[in-house]
């Protein structure tokens, strides 16, 4: 049998002991680039009482927040940055930059005495008196894996919950709820069913705003599932250690909620029958109406296909749908939107996809039925910023509104509940990031193209009409240094009729006389859409990183595309549908028409030569591009790949893929499925990975060479999810890479 070769990142293979002197320069570009535009704003974040708001821009060298007053829209430093850094450089005992502070969003605590951020997912607060910066310790809810099975070896968050006179609490004592009087007083009564393993959560305790009625939900457990992951080279000493993390994958036990009500004066316990919410994937939380005659709360039931607001009478323990969703496919979990009107459970205002686009619906609470309609046609509505119940009005996002416009390009509106006075707030073909005041008059705009660099505007919420300008990009610096915009590209796709939108990046010697093989920058996940629509690289849209990235590749002598092809997000509901229990798909079909268009206006592509990356699901499909379309994709580099659905995390796979886990699974499997390699390919996995079970891409490696195929491996001790792309050792897997598509493909000729 042939010996896959496998590299390890301590270690150096002869073929590879002379890197290319262009893999240098392009892996250089990053910090000459970085940090070269200027005044490009970030979106605005409001005080708690719409005084102030505040954001990041970019300066000569890195960035500093603004903090603006919003009556006099004066602006100043939000915080002594060069304090703060030298805080924080004490607590990791390192020198800190103030320009480049390890955070990029901050909320300001009590009186703006301190300020509060997240380094590494991990909260942290800088005071501002005496600049003291230290990690925040506990005090949060307890930690549930990916949503939906609660670690039970941490505590729960038990505090009292205080009546609404003050008078009593509720927590819960040895799984059970208790009611005393305030303050740890006399016990009024305690249930006597809970146990370990049907428990009364604290966590979810409600009282009705009368104080009559107490609900909560009680729980039985699910599959305790842990990853343990060997920590071969453990920071501070030689022997390894062990990681274990809390992580459910497809088909696991969840954890089972159902309400419980109980009458506060005596005690007496009112079971909801849950025939309306069957088999949960999860319960939202419970909310009491104003007048504590009921409360509701969302339910989407497991394999994501029927959803549903369910209102409880704790009188009685009746239920009814308030309105339900159904689908064929799947209802996509992270857009549910429903909003209750005036609190008061009468009328609703649902997120659907019914007619085929994401859509607002005034829903009658009491029947369920559909009063209005309140926006149609072929758009989507993409955000809900601000629902007014006395003005009966809405605020929201919505992409693909005005023909002939990018259909991705986000734009902010206002619309009445009975579907009336459409009003447009933002204009121009550009996307828009917009942030409300708390009292809803103003918003902060800020928005841009891919060739045209962040305005940040306030404007007027009723009419759109600019207030005045923060800030206007400045990139000519960026500009002098070579840079040049991405080309958007236009395509139909597999049917012939739909567009298919990409963005094209060629090297900045490029030759139109040359012929230059293709690499396609692949994420396909159907949870969003990913082709930048902002300024690159570094503006305020998501993008910087795959800008960046791709202008590196390119210029070894490659173009470089990135495309949304059929089965992302943020288009028609058909177009969404593709990717149900389907993601072996990732839209090929549509990036390849795609590919082979601008092939026929540009000479200059060569599609004998096509290679491919991606990470996490990019990464699966990076290699499903090899094992399904060979004759196509010639070779790939797989960061973190999801190689195996059935091995990655709960909540991604069943949305996508349904439940119970079926064939849809192995179809998708690139361990099922390795025997059919043919191109090359070159493996990048991190040791620790937390959020794909390294494990999938150990089974492709044992697949693989059970198979007899030849491949490249790197494995990255302590390295995470976004190791050699974003984070970690970036310039050693960016090298590996670039040498192994010059070696595999070839640069122009």
């Amino acid at each position: 049998m042939r010996r896959a070769l496998l590299t390890l990142a301590l270690l150096a293979t002869p073929a590879l002991a002379q890197t290319d002197p262009r893999v240098a320069r392009s892996i250089a570009l990053r910090d000459q680039w970085q940090w070269l535009t200027r005044d490009i704003a970030f979106p605005a974040e409001w005080d708690a009482d719409g005084r102030h708001f505040h954001y990041r821009k970019t300066i000569e060298g890195g960035f500093v927040f603004v903090d603006v007053d919003a009556a006099t829209r004066g602006k100043a430093t939000a915080f002594d940055a060069a304090a703060v850094a030298k805080g924080l450089g004490k607590a990791f005992g390192q020198t800190i930059d103030p320009r480049r502070l390890p955070f990029e969003h901050f909320a300001f605590g009590s009186e703006r005495r301190a300020i509060d951020f997240a380094i590494d997912y991990a909260p942290w607060r800088c005071t501002l008196t005496d600049y003291v910066c230290a990690p925040v310790e506990g005090g949060g809810p307890r930690p549930r894996g990916f949503g939906v099975v609660r670690d039970l070896k941490v505590p729960a968050l038990n505090v009292p919950h205080r009546s609404p006179d003050g008078a009593r609490e509720a927590l819960v004592i040895d799984d059970n709820l208790v009611l005393r009087t305030a303050g740890g007083g006399a016990e009024a009564w305690r249930s006597q069913d809970g146990s370990a393993g049907d428990f009364y959560d604290p966590e979810t305790i409600a009282w009705s705003p009368d104080g009559k009625w107490l609900a909560l939900y009680r729980v039985r457990p699910g599959y305790r599932r842990i990853v343990t992951r060997v920590i071969s080279s453990p920071k501070g000493q030689v022997q390894p250690a062990l990681a274990e993390q809390l992580y459910p994958k497809p088909g696991d036990a969840i954890d089972q909620e159902r309400p419980v009500i109980f009458e506060a004066a005596t005690g007496r316990r009112i079971e909801v029958p849950d025939a309306l919410f069957p088999n949960p994937w999860q319960l939202g939380a419970i909310s009491w109406r104003k007048d504590g005659r009921s409360f509701a709360f969302d339910y989407m039931r497991r394999g994501f296909q029927h959803a549903a607001v369910i209102a409880v009478d704790p009188a009685t323990g009746t239920a009814h749908e308030a309105v339900r969703e159904d689908a064929q496919t799947f209802i996509f979990n992270e857009r549910r939107y429903a909003h209750d009107v005036g609190d008061e459970g009468r009328e609703l205002i649902w997120a659907s996809e019914r007619d085929g686009w994401r859509h607002l619906y005034l829903i009658d609470a009491a029947t369920g039925r559909v009063k209005r309609q309140i926006t149609r046609g072929s758009w989507v509505v993409r955000d809900i910023a601000r629902v007014d119940d006395e003005q009966r009005r809405i605020w929201f996002s919505a992409s693909g509104v005005t023909p002939g416009e990018d259909p991705y390009h986000k734009h902010w509106f206002r619309v009445d509940y009975d579907g009336r006075n459409l009003t447009r707030l933002t204009d121009g073909d550009e996307t828009h990031e917009a942030s409300f005041a708390p009292d809803g008059r103003t918003f902060v705009d800020v928005h841009s193209r891919t060739d045209v660099p962040e305005v940040a505007d306030v404007r007027d919420a009723a009419s759109g009409k600019v207030l005045a300008t923060l800030e206007r990009g400045d990139v000519r610096t960026l500009t002098a240094a070579g840079y040049r915009p991405p080309e958007p590209f236009v395509a139909k796709g597999r049917d012939g009729a739909t567009d298919i939108y990409g963005l094209v990046v060629r090297p900045r010697d490029y030759d139109p006389a040359k012929h230059y093989a293709v690499i396609e920058n692949i994420y396909a996940g159907p949870h969003d859409s990913f082709v930048p629509k902002g300024y690159w690289p570094f503006g305020a849209f998501a993008g910087g990183d795959k800008a960046i990235g791709m202008q590196q590749i390119a210029d070894l002598g490659f173009i470089v595309v990135m495309i949304d092809g059929m089965g992302t997000a943020n288009r028609s509901k058909a177009f969404h549908d593709f990717a149900w229990k389907n993601l072996a798909d990732s839209g090929f079909p549509d990036r390849i028409a795609w590919m082979k268009a601008l092939a026929a206006k540009d000479a200059s592509v060569d599609l004998s030569r096509v290679g491919i990356y991606g990470g996490s699901a990019g990464g699966q499909s990076t290699l499903n591009a090899l094992l399904f379309h060979p004759e196509f994709y010639k070779a790939g580099v797989a960061f973190a790949g999801c190689f195996d659905n059935r091995m990655d995390k709960i909540e991604w796979n069943e949305q996508w893929l349904g439940w119970p886990v079926d064939a849809s699974y192995l179809a998708a499997s690139g361990v099922v499925h390795a025997g059919n390699l043919q191109g090359k390919l070159l493996l990048v996995v991190g040791e620790q990975d937390s959020n794909v079970d390294p494990a999938s891409t150990m089974q492709v490696v044992d697949a693989l060479i059970r198979a007899d195929k030849d491949f490249e491996l790197l494995v990255v001790p302590n390295g995470e999810h976004a190791v050699g792309r974003s984070t970690g050792p970036v310039a050693y897997g960016q090298r590996r890479e670039y040498d192994f598509f010059l070696r595999a493909l070839g640069g122009a000729r």
